[in-house]
């Protein structure tokens, strides 16, 4: 069983920046493909982006391209620039492991006023 645990939303300024941050417990990051969805009120869960487990190679969706940027470590993060009104959204990180399941975070709010 993977836990996933989210930290970093907030309120932000429109054109400011934030860094969300995904602690995974149960397995690794190897084992792991990871990726970030956000859904904002009445709205879909959309992809965002995700890092590949084994190149770290990154892909966004159009979006986000040029202002989001993931990235691992001890985490997974999301850094986000230039936040616009239209980005806020409750931010989920979302894990598959090696036999297809798929995992969820609670979520993690942020804000962008304008």
């Amino acid at each position: 069983q993977v836990q996933l645990v989210e930290s970093g939303g907030g309120l932000v300024q429109g054109g400011g920046s934030l860094r969300l941050s995904c602690v995974a417990s149960g397995s690794t990051f190897s084992e792991l493909t990871m990726g970030w969805f956000r859904q904002a009120p009445g709205k879909d869960r959309d992809f965002i982006g995700g890092i590949n487990k084994i190149s770290g190679a990154q892909y966004y969706a159009n979006s986000v391209r040029g202002r989001f940027t993931i990235s691992k470590a001890s985490a997974v993060y999301l850094e986000m620039n230039d936040l616009k009104p239209e980005d806020t959204a409750i931010y989920y990180c979302n894990a598959k492991n090696l036999g297809g399941w798929s995992y969820w975070g609670q979520g993690t709010q942020v804000t962008v006023s304008s």
